[in-house]
């Protein structure tokens, strides 16, 4: 659950009643009603009743009422696209495909070490993203576009970026330069080395080319 969802009664105004709610509920728990049940997994929702997670069995005295499936993805919850766009603007939310099926995560799933390469990542959690998109789930939407959010998480400029990556890649190869004018530089042989050498005995020899160190 995102514990980054504020309760702010000018924020709640922007979104449906029903989403910070949903958004803070636990599901695949099983229905206290419908305990003896092999379907009292609770994996549905109503938005109209939004009195918690719902099993299957619920759904009878829900007639006429919007309920919605939550489905899961490496243990977090999601929300096919195709149901949840009926209800709430999903724009600038990274949607992805998992068992042929568009959906959104529900919440952040953070991400401390971005890949090599990463040009974008969610505006809250630094989750990797496409470059068209800025939130990884309709969670950090919600926080990310408040007026209290906390400007000094927010993504830096692409122009930022650019800067900070072009002075790592000056530094790393200003250190990488300075690691080789510090390696001791191994002279050439002369005639007397090479003498002295010749009489000690148990030294391995190696092929010429491979026993020359370049100097730097």
């Amino acid at each position: 659950m995102n514990k980054r969802i504020m309760d702010d009664d000018e924020e709640d105004k922007r979104w449906p009643p029903w989403l910070k709610p949903l958004l803070k509920e636990q599901f695949f728990v099983h229905c206290k009603l419908h305990a003896d049940s092999h379907k009292s997994e609770c994996n549905m929702y109503c938005l109209d009743c939004m009195n918690g997670p719902l099993c299957s069995l619920c759904l009878a005295s829900h007639n006429h009422h919007r309920p919605i499936q939550i489905r899961r993805s490496s243990y977090h919850d999601v929300i096919r696209v195709s149901e949840i766009q009926k209800h709430l603007d999903i724009s600038s939310v990274q949607t992805y495909i998992i068992n042929s099926a568009k959906v959104v995560f529900l919440n952040e799933r953070p991400q401390p070490r971005p890949g090599k390469g990463v040009t974008n990542t969610c505006q809250v959690c630094d989750r990797c993203l496409l470059d068209s998109f800025l939130f990884c789930s309709l969670g950090c939407k919600i926080v990310g576009t408040s007026k209290n959010f906390d400007k000094i998480h927010k993504r830096r400029s692409p122009e930022k970026k650019v800067e900070d990556s072009d002075e790592s890649q000056s530094s790393s190869s200003g250190s990488y330069g300075r690691r080789l004018s510090f390696r001791p530089s191994t002279p050439p042989p002369t005639a007397a080395n090479y003498r002295t050498a010749k009489r000690r005995k148990g030294i391995p020899h190696r092929a010429p080319t491979g026993s020359v160190a370049l100097p730097i």
